[in-house]
């Protein structure tokens, strides 16, 4: 009897255990989401940002995306497929332009059509101020594909949806 009380007390913990892993573990939405959110940490600027930890913030952009990413943005002259090095690069540029530079992500739809693919519908607002003084405050559609690489979600592709064409 006492050891059925012992087997029955180990059993609940170890259920308890694996219920808690799978209750606790970010699910692969989460999983995808903080992408973005790292991404959106990495391109803002703050006007105190030093070399260092913009260079920080450049390689952490460049390590967000696959081994070359597809973009398609009208209005920039951004399109065509690029390197993690040419991203970086054009990240180096795209953020050289601002004193700070705020981007923040909305209204996610995510879904996933086929095994470590992640097709995200989203909203992307940048908001800044131009080393010019300019005042910047875009707001845009984007579809993003992120792939599953080795555990974790890379943008694959990203397109700048154009109004018209919703």
């Amino acid at each position: 009897m006492v050891k059925i009380r012992y087997l029955i007390i180990v059993l609940l913990i170890v259920v308890m255990g694996i219920s808690a892993i799978f209750f606790f573990s970010p699910g692969e939405q989460k999983k995808v989401k903080k992408q973005f959110a790292l991404l959106s940490e990495d391109v803002s600027k703050d006007p105190s940002e030093n070399t260092f930890i913009m260079a920080k913030k450049i390689k952490g952009i460049s390590a967000l995306f696959s081994e070359s990413c597809e973009f398609e943005v009208p209005g920039y002259s951004l399109s065509g497929i690029y390197t993690r090095e040419e991203i970086s690069a054009i990240a180096l540029r795209g953020r050289a332009h601002f004193s700070n530079l705020d981007l923040k992500f909305y209204d996610f739809k995510i879904s996933f059509p086929e095994k470590d693919l992640a097709q995200v519908n989203v909203t992307g607002r940048l908001i800044g101020k131009s080393v010019y003084g300019e005042q910047v405050d875009e707001t845009r559609e984007l579809e993003c594909l992120l792939k599953k690489v080795e555990k974790k979600w890379l943008f694959s592709q990203l397109e700048v949806v154009e109004v018209l064409k919703r």
